[in-house]
């Protein structure tokens, strides 16, 4: 019964892909997505100074809602499923006044405009000008304050030219940071190189990301992390770590639970795009520079095929 209920959802898509504008590639994956979030469990990181509800979106996305806990003020992350935030909000008695979107795709910020909506009033950030419902264009470095925490945006152009990822702390904690990583920095991976090149997210990853405090929590776009790992598996074939990640991950993902977060001190040891220093990463590719060892580690995860096991 409950199948069919999901089928007929996925089939109503068709219907609407007119008036939403989506492309029959963009309707199939709603339609995926009305299948596998069923299985998806949220899952929130409580600190004291800050929460995080993970939200499950589509077939691999995630939005987040961030809470500053002594304010009750929020903020959502890339709100694609925009009932699903607004259930969020209502369950955590919180004050939503911030949109933050990461960049343009529509699995990211198609929500935008409906959200708007449905909590009129809304600040929309985002990086560049093809986000939808933006209403506040920030660039590097730009802060601004969420309650009592404080939300600093990096440009980590690649994936899109204007790619924004958000790092939000707060004054005189001892608790860890977070940083919203869009499709930059995956947990294992990275994103590909749409509309940018191996230098730029050589910069966004090691140079922007990679010299934030190494405690800091890594929430990104998509659950993606089975699959990156076995190709960070195939590129450091004797590296321990990746091979007792990827058992963890596996399991997490058959119950239906997240591998977010991670943190950027764990991400040194098993996403090889991190690594492209080390000289076992290095050698897989044949290259002795950490930038063309970059390029040559998309160009060969892009062609990649996932191994069952």
């Amino acid at each position: 019964m409950v199948f069919r209920k999901l089928l007929g959802g996925a089939c109503t898509l068709v219907g609407v892909a007119t008036t939403f504008k989506l492309a029959p590639v963009e309707v199939r994956a709603q339609a995926a997505a009305l299948l596998h979030t069923a299985v998806r469990k949220a899952s929130v990181v409580e600190q004291t100074n800050m929460k995080v509800e993970l939200l499950p979106a589509l077939s691999d996305n995630y939005m987040y809602l961030l809470i500053d806990v002594h304010t009750k003020e929020a903020a959502v992350v890339d709100p694609v499923e925009p009932i699903k935030v607004v259930e969020a909000v209502r369950k955590h008695g919180v004050k939503l006044t911030t949109v933050l979107t990461t960049h343009h795709h529509w699995d990211h910020a198609s929500g935008n405009e409906k959200l708007l909506k449905l909590m009129p009033g809304l600040k929309v950030c985002g990086g560049d000008d093809r986000v939808d419902g933006l209403t506040k264009k920030v660039s590097h470095s730009n802060t601004f304050k969420l309650g009592s925490l404080t939300v600093k945006c990096l440009f980590t152009p690649c994936h899109t030219t204007g790619h924004i990822c958000y790092y939000v702390t707060e004054e005189d904690s001892t608790e860890p940071p977070a940083v919203f990583t869009g499709d930059t920095l995956f947990m294992a991976g990275c994103g590909k190189f749409f509309e940018g090149t191996a230098e730029q997210m050589y910069r966004a990853l090691i140079d922007i990301l990679g010299r934030l405090p190494p405690e800091t929590r890594v929430y990104c776009g998509h659950e993606y992390t089975v699959s990156n790992l076995k190709f960070a598996r195939h590129v450091e074939p004797d590296n321990e770590v990746i091979k007792e990640k990827l058992a963890w991950a596996k399991e997490k993902c058959d119950n239906g639970e997240p591998t977010v977060p991670s943190t950027l001190a764990d991400e040194f040891t098993f996403n090889p795009f991190m690594r492209v220093k080390e000289k076992s990463v290095q050698e897989h590719v044949k290259q002795s520079d950490p930038v063309e060892t970059m390029r040559s580690l998309r160009k060969e995860k892009d062609t990649f095929r996932v191994p069952k096991l």
